[in-house]
């Protein structure tokens, strides 16, 4: 990769000493006047929450600790979540299992038992009581708004955010514990969202897909949704080890590779990929830019892809570096996006510092640093 090493190094320090510090937006006020329309969910801000946003940030700081090959960040991830199973837990649901991908990884080092324990009870209560779908596809089951105990069920639904989120987890969960159910579970839920959210047609993901009427909801192919498969299926294979049946593997990387190819083919001129994938109008995002940059880059790394990819992914790195302010916050990140029917909700979502947009851009760096 042509881009110099030390200003990688020098912006990587920067995206995560800001990460550790991250705290709400200056303009809180005036964006919770836009309300859920605009993305507005209060817990989505700053590192403390326990849910999805924090739970990717934490993610990126672990991987970054696991590329550098030391410990630097073990104490703050331990400290998060001390801290935050001290104040209690927030409402079981598919977006709040996302730090648990960290803590099962974490609890490498720490052997605590109540650590364990709540990721062996997790994984069951994924199992056992997470409501289903038709074909028993896991249902994005949220948290709810202002409530940190209830929860908003989208009945019937699946959304693309799932297989980061939650099959991560699970699979990385099989395959510490060696229970090929909890393996063979993930399997399933990577194969249903491929079946159900995935376009032939043009090779990209729908953001869901709902058994009440079976349609795709506004059929929007939305950048940081395609993303979570880029980088999220990458991330699968790596947690396999090797041992994935090779029927399914081989599913999960054509489809891959097929969208590889059309998101390289839509690459926005500035390096970015718009928020809408199909909308050169819609403004570039550069979280799901930051995942895709680092899925691409771990396709190449792994030999999936061929070299004639690193142009598109060295255009996207070198955007991302440009949207990285001198104190180490990563600009024009779009705030939560719920399901829309209309290309207009997702270019209407806010814009503002979120910790998976720190995190995915650290996860981005340290690929290219690889290369």
């Amino acid at each position: 990769m042509n881009i110099d090493k030390n200003e990688l190094r020098k912006k990587l320090d920067l995206v995560i000493d800001k990460l550790l510090n991250l705290g709400g937006p200056e303009n809180e006020e005036e964006l919770k006047s836009g309300g859920e329309a605009i993305g507005f969910f209060k817990r989505d801000f700053g590192i403390k929450e326990w849910d999805w946003p924090q739970g990717v940030g934490i993610y990126g700081l672990l991987k970054i600790m696991q590329y550098d090959k030391n410990i630097k960040y073990k104490e703050f991830l331990h400290g998060w979540f001390v801290h935050n199973i001290d104040q209690g837990l927030p409402s079981r649901n598919i977006n709040t299992t996302t730090p648990l991908l960290t803590l099962v990884e974490l609890n490498e080092y720490y052997n605590d038992p109540k650590f364990e324990q709540l990721c062996l009870d997790w994984a069951d209560w994924l199992m056992t009581c997470l409501p289903r779908t038709k074909e028993g596809g896991f249902q994005h089951v949220t948290s709810a708004n202002g409530d940190r105990q209830g929860v908003r069920l989208n009945e019937s639904e699946m959304w693309i955010d799932t297989l980061f989120m939650t099959v991560l987890f699970l699979n990385k969960m099989g395959q510490q514990y060696k229970k090929d159910e909890w393996i063979n579970e993930s399997i399933h839920q990577m194969l249903m969202h491929i079946k159900y959210l995935y376009d032939k047609k043009t090779g990209l993901f729908y953001h869901g897909w709902t058994f009440n009427g079976n349609h795709n909801f506004g059929g929007v192919f939305w950048c940081r949704g395609n993303s979570w498969y880029t980088l999220g299926s990458m991330e699968y294979l790596e947690l396999c080890r090797g041992t994935l049946n090779p029927g399914v593997k081989t599913i999960i990387v054509d489809t891959y590779k097929a969208q590889v190819a059309a998101l390289k083919e839509r690459q926005g001129k500035s390096g970015l990929w718009h928020t809408v994938l199909t909308d050169s109008g819609s403004y570039g995002e550069v979280s799901g830019t930051a995942s895709i940059a680092a899925g691409i880059l771990k396709g190449i790394r792994f030999g999936i892809l061929d070299d004639s990819y690193m142009e598109c992914a060295e255009r996207a790195v070198r955007a991302i570096l440009d949207n990285i302010d001198e104190d180490g916050t990563v600009l024009n990140v779009s705030g939560g996006t719920g399901m829309g029917m209309e290309a207009e909700h997702y270019k209407n979502i806010l814009i503002a510092p979120m910790a998976y947009g720190q995190a995915l851009t650290i996860l981005a760096l340290a690929e290219a640093l690889l290369h």
